[in-house]
């Protein structure tokens, strides 16, 4: 879109994630002195919840020497939502050092990927096992830190939150049917969409600042906040400028009105900040300060660059 190319990988980095925080469950079966007899590692795959149940569903011999068993896990991405409640200023920007100049990306988009969790289980003893290994780390989110932008260094903790937990007993039926218990987990990943990267962005090094002397003689009038004095009861309000006031003892603010009457006077001073290095991507630099004055008064060409 727009003619730039560009892809972060967010929504897939978004589904390892998730998955990866439930790929070490586990299952163990044990004899009645509470001896483990069994371990069994639940495998977990990305799809749908009706095409894993009928792939179970298919096969009336469930057991762990066929390919496709239970206890077994599944999830899905559902959805993307976009969440105005954590939008971010959408002028400002990310800086970082790029090999000859600078790397900006404007901030990221906040989007909501609704992830539900299957648990295929025989037994409800199995179905419980697992919820205990799962719920308890959910009050009712979860944090993952991710590396979402690598060439940015954006590192941002990624809150997972979990909405709901449902079951599902299919035990109705003849003799030749299988009894299917699934739990339903629903959660909410709260990350980011990223905008795409300007490279080589130019740096400034040298900053001017000039004061400039107020011209009587310019048509262009300024525009000025004036303070109140405080009082016991007020504190520094702000009088209009058509009110009539005592100029001696009141605070008058130039507003940003003014910048035409301040340009038109004579530059009477400057103050210029320039960094020491050349290598002007460290982080780490100093930096000179000069301070010039002009009791005459001068005139700056700033595409010129000269004074007169």
């Amino acid at each position: 879109m727009f003619g730039t190319y560009f892809y972060h990988q967010i929504s897939r980095k978004m589904v390892v994630a998730f998955g990866s925080l439930f790929n070490t469950i586990e299952v163990r079966r044990t004899d009645s002195s509470d001896a483990v007899t069994e371990v069994i590692k639940i495998p977990l795959s990305y799809g749908p919840k009706d095409k894993m149940l009928t792939r179970i569903s298919s096969d009336p011999n469930l057991n762990p020497k066929v390919a496709l068993t239970v206890p077994r896990m599944g999830f899905e991405l559902l959805s993307m939502t976009y969440d105005s409640v954590r939008k971010l200023n959408t002028l400002n920007r990310n800086v970082k050092k790029g090999t000859t100049g600078l790397k900006k990306q404007f901030n990221p988009v906040p989007y909501n990927w609704e992830f539900s969790l299957y648990i295929f289980v025989k037994n409800a003893e199995d179905g419980t096992q697992v919820l205990e290994q799962i719920l308890p780390f959910f009050t009712p989110e979860f944090t993952v830190t991710m590396n979402l932008v690598s060439s940015m260094e954006e590192v941002r903790d990624i809150p997972l939150v979990l909405n709901s937990v449902t079951s599902e007993d299919t035990y109705e039926g003849d003799f030749a049917t299988r009894r299917s218990i699934i739990w339903t987990l629903s959660f909410t990943m709260k990350g980011f969409l990223y905008p795409d990267i300007s490279d080589n962005a130019k740096v400034i090094e040298t900053v001017a600042v000039d004061t400039h002397l107020m011209s009587k003689a310019s048509v262009v009038e300024p525009v000025y906040f004036v303070s109140e004095d405080s009082t016991s009861y007020s504190t520094n309000y702000l009088i209009l400028n058509s009110h009539d006031y005592d100029d001696s003892t009141r605070i008058r603010i130039m507003t940003e009105d003014s910048s035409a009457a301040a340009s038109a006077g004579a530059t009477v001073s400057r103050a210029t900040v320039t960094a020491q290095t050349s290598d002007i991507t460290d982080e780490d630099f100093g930096f000179s300060e000069t301070f010039e004055f002009f009791p005459q008064g001068v005139t700056h060409d700033p595409v010129a660059g000269t004074d007169s």
